[in-house]
């Protein structure tokens, strides 16, 4: 059984969220702001404050000087809150790796100590203590990205984007758009790396215009947060790439052996944890073979027409590795 000592060791070295750090970069930048406008703002007032009534301009003077200040402080503390929620994501995460490591190893060998139950009501409680660490860091971290996609209110005499959703004949509108690029699918089937990642919500947003598209994100992103509930993450798996001419036969209808080099997923943890899940649990099963079955269909609409870099890159997205895991253990490689 792991100790607490191997609770902090990651792939990479120890994580220790206890170590000490200098002031964040945030509030110095925030300081510096709010020094900053406190001076232009009271050097203007002062020196063009103009006449005015006393009691009006006192009010307005405070808004000014004073309201700018106190809104880069709360932009300051979000930021902040975002950072401490991620330092904690990252110690849990140790952790469940930790004690899943030593809970197989234990499942294994066949030994039964009388910790082992221990080790998986902590498991449990870890998993639980990190979805709700999760959750509050996406309401944190995502409003900005909402804020930013809502779209300008039309201008006086515009028609309503509703005024727009049926063309002459019947028509659907989305029948007229342009096919959606090749680099926005795959953009969009590895999801935004950060909330701060511009380009993939830009891309993503315009992905789910695109209705195959839209569904096989969907049903990419359901099996994404069930395996995730399991401390399976797509980031952490480091499969074996394919070749090219292997998709292409996958494409092309091909299964079987064949096209088994597809599952390059090889971690052994993963694989024996997803096919437990997938035993046991009725509504993963169904996402996982919903989600298969869209993929399958996605990539023989998009290897005729993209090109070989274009397929590697399709490869290496979060979504085809959650592809090559579920294939293995739901036997489509074999």
């Amino acid at each position: 059984m792991a100790d607490s000592n191997d609770l902090r060791k990651t792939p990479i070295g120890i994580y220790d969220p206890a170590e000490k750090r200098g002031p964040a970069a945030v509030d110095i930048t925030a300081l510096l702001l709010s020094v900053l406008w406190l001076l232009l703002s009271g050097a203007f007032f002062l020196l063009y404050g103009g006449e005015g009534v006393d009691g009006l301009r006192f009010v307005l003077t405070v808004m000014v000087v004073f309201l700018p200040v106190a809104m880069i402080w709360v932009a300051a503390s979000t930021m902040r809150a975002a950072r401490v929620m991620r330092d904690e994501s990252a110690r849990l995460h140790a952790a469940i790796d930790a004690i899943r490591a030593a809970y197989l190893t234990q499942a294994q060998t066949g030994r039964t100590e009388p910790q082992g139950g221990n080790i998986a009501r902590k498991l449990d409680e870890l998993v639980a203590s990190q979805r709700k660490t999760e959750a509050t860091l996406a309401m944190i971290t995502s409003q900005r990205a909402v804020d930013s996609a809502v779209p300008a209110a039309p201008a006086p005499g515009q028609p309503q984007p509703e005024d727009q959703a049926t063309l002459s004949l019947g028509t659907p509108a989305d029948a007229l758009q342009p096919p959606l690029p090749n680099s926005d699918l795959i953009r969009a089937l590895n999801f935004p790396e950060t909330a701060e990642d511009a380009e993939g919500f830009a891309a993503l947003r315009r992905a789910l215009k695109d209705r195959p598209a839209a569904q096989l994100i969907q049903a990419a992103q359901d099996v994404l947060t069930l395996l995730s509930q399991d401390g399976i993450y797509m980031d952490d798996l480091r499969p074996d790439l394919a070749r090219t001419e292997i998709w292409r036969a996958f494409a092309a209808g091909t299964r079987g052996r064949e096209i088994a080099a597809l599952g390059g997923v090889r971690d052994r943890a993963s694989l024996a944890l997803t096919a437990g899940r997938m035993k046991q649990d009725p509504i993963f099963r169904d996402a996982a073979h919903h989600f298969l079955r869209l993929f399958d269909r996605a990539v023989a609409r998009f290897a005729p027409e993209a090109s070989d870099a274009e397929l590697s890159e399709l490869a290496n997205t979060r979504s085809s590795r959650a592809f090559m895991l579920l294939g293995r253990v739901a036997g489509t490689f074999d």
